[in-house]
């Protein structure tokens, strides 16, 4: 309750700051418009189109964007673009956003353009070719990866490759979407016996017996994978402005370039149903004050979560006994509301809870309802029992365009919490990371800068060996899928940050240099870890329907219980990717 007071008094305050109270213009009422009826694909997070539509809202236009609430659809993104028309058409001066505007007009045209007719399309073919030398690391519920936000891809040294394709399917109402691929990676070593009791045993509080096979350990000789592999496939419905699909869709759930505290990419997309509120909401009176809003909702299930019943239960029942350690493949639900007061800022808050799973509490609508509604602590009986609530997570994060520096600079952040609502009433038990975007320097108008910084190791000395945030008494794998974290792969009780320098020769091209770090804490991991990654990238276009990528990244890590010493390794790609589209 008192984090709403505060909320609203901020609000409040927004109206009467200059250049930051300007309120968003009233968009156009889509429920009475052609596209009402109109169902729209969501378009992938790792498309060229975020970065494109980030910059140009820190330019000053995209005002009617929700940075912490993506992916959006299609037609979504065109109704942004509507909204900035005047604006970017009047703006002489400002080169950049011209070109970006004109770019994106491009690439969601054929949505205006169709008006509700159906069609197919294929979206992209694709292959993306990575070799690796040396020996990465690909373990972020403990010492690191190598390699961030992919999807939970495979990767291990040597050659590895991805190839696939998407598309979609639009008629009326209904919207489907696919994206598959084939993958490939070579086997490896993985962790020595010693060293994967340890973190399962010390540092996860699951006992091992040398057996398991935990996906959040990658333990003893890891089979090389040749997969075949659904990255998303939903099918969707759109009614008065909500998409609700069943399927495997992205989700990013922060305003942070690198990472999503909450949600990423940086894990295997999920299973769930979902209802998007995809364009803004404005409420009668309320939103005179809090501006207009957006939410999001989803639930579905976890996948790599190991069962190991619990030894003492076994020997003696009881319901202060946990009947296992660590449940397997629990469920999860997420539910996000954003609001803009005022054009240049925007606020979201989170709340994530992880419940049930094989050996622990069903999961009913009974169970689903309780962790929903539950917002407190609970007693160990209830806690260990078939009403446990569950692993609940609370987010808050905010962006604001700054003022008097004509929109050049954005600083936003995101912050987590376990075991509180928010972020605001809980700071010292909170994990952060922040950022400044400055989307264009003087005299060099394609040059733009990203800076990041993280930290999830809350201050208060209780909190150690990993056993907080992304971690819990009962669901002890916490908020991972198939292994990898879905949140910030700073991972636990680590401390890092990011460094993007961007020179872009056309909406669609750029040349890119990135350095990332990351240290996770000696009370965690035993000597702790250090990674340092320079990395190199450029994306140009062949004509308008191929896009070839080459990244090339330089890391050096140190992990004195997996590694003596600093080691070192290489990753080189290139990604070809075809739009068919581009070619007619």
């Amino acid at each position: 309750m008192k984090t709403c007071f505060v909320l609203m008094a901020v609000c409040l305050v927004l109206r009467f700051v200059p250049h930051a109270s300007a309120q968003l213009p009233h968009s156009h009422d889509y429920d009475s418009s052609d596209s009402a009826a109109q169902g729209s694909v969501f378009v992938p997070m790792d498309s060229w189109v975020y970065p494109a539509l980030d910059r140009l809202h820190a330019l000053g236009y995209a005002d009617t964007a929700f940075l912490g609430l993506r992916p959006w659809t299609r037609l979504s993104i065109e109704h942004i673009l509507e909204e900035s028309e005047d604006a970017v058409d009047s703006d002489t001066g400002n080169d950049q956003a011209r070109a970006i505007f004109a770019a994106l007009m491009r690439e969601f045209q054929p949505d205006r353009d169709r008006a509700g007719r159906p069609g197919v399309e294929i979206e992209s073919v694709y292959t993306n070719l990575l070799g690796i030398s040396g020996t990465p690391l690909r373990d972020s519920f403990h010492l690191g990866q190598t390699l961030v936000n992919d999807y939970g891809r495979p990767y291990q040294g040597g050659f590895n490759n991805y190839s696939g394709f998407s598309g979609h399917a639009e008629d009326g109402r209904f919207s489907f979407y696919f994206r598959g691929e084939f993958q490939h990676a070579p086997s490896a070593a993985g962790y020595s016996t010693t060293l994967s009791a340890f973190l399962s045993s010390n540092l996860d509080l699951i006992p091992y017996t040398g057996t398991q096979v935990f996906d959040t350990i990658p333990q003893s000789q890891i089979p090389a994978a040749n997969n075949a592999r659904i990255l998303e496939a939903y099918l969707s419905y759109h009614v008065l402005n909500h998409e609700i699909s069943i399927g495997k869709s992205d989700h990013w759930l922060g305003p942070d370039r690198g990472a999503a505290m909450l949600w990423s990419t940086n894990a295997e997309d999920i299973y769930d149903f979902e209802i998007n509120r995809i364009e803004p909401l404005r409420i009668p009176l309320l939103s005179r004050i809090t501006g207009p809003f957006r939410y999001d909702f989803f639930v579905g299930a976890l996948e790599g979560h190991t069962l190991v019943p619990n030894p003492a239960y076994q020997a003696n029942p009881s319901p202060n006994t946990p009947n296992v350690i660590n449940p397997g493949n629990p469920w999860v639900h997420m539910e996000k509301i954003s609001f803009k007061p005022t054009r240049d800022i925007e606020f979201g808050f989170d709340r994530l809870a992880i419940w049930g799973g094989k050996g622990h509490e069903p999961i009913t609508l009974h169970t689903f309802l309780h962790s929903f509604f539950s917002i407190q602590n609970v007693t160990a009986t209830e806690k260990n029992g078939p009403d446990d609530p569950g692993y609940r997570l609370g987010t808050f994060d905010f962006t604001w365009r700054l003022p008097f520096l004509n929109h050049w600079a954005t600083l936003y952040t995101d912050s987590i919490v376990h075991d509180d609502v928010s972020p605001i009433s809980a700071p010292t038990r909170a994990g952060y990371h922040s950022g400044i975007y400055l989307a264009r320097f003087p005299g060099l108008q394609r040059l733009d800068l990203r800076l990041e910084g993280a930290i999830i190791d809350p201050q208060n000395a209780s909190f150690q060996n990993g056993q907080f945030i992304y971690w819990e008494s009962i669901q002890r794998q916490g908020p991972t899928n198939k292994g990898f974290l879905v949140g910030d792969w700073v991972g636990r009780e680590g401390k890092g940050g990011q460094a993007w320098l961007t020179w872009h020769l056309s909406p669609q091209e750029d040349l890119q240099f990135q350095y990332r770090r990351a240290k996770a804490a000696s009370g965690f991991i035993p000597g702790g870890t250090t990674q340092n990654d320079y990395a190199f990238s450029i994306r140009k276009r062949v004509k308008k329907d191929i896009e070839i990528r080459g990244f090339l990244q330089f890391e050096g890590w140190k992990a004195p219980i997996y590694e003596s010493g600093l080691q070192h390794d290489t990753t080189a790609e290139m990604r070809i990717t075809w739009y068919p589209r581009k070619s007619k």
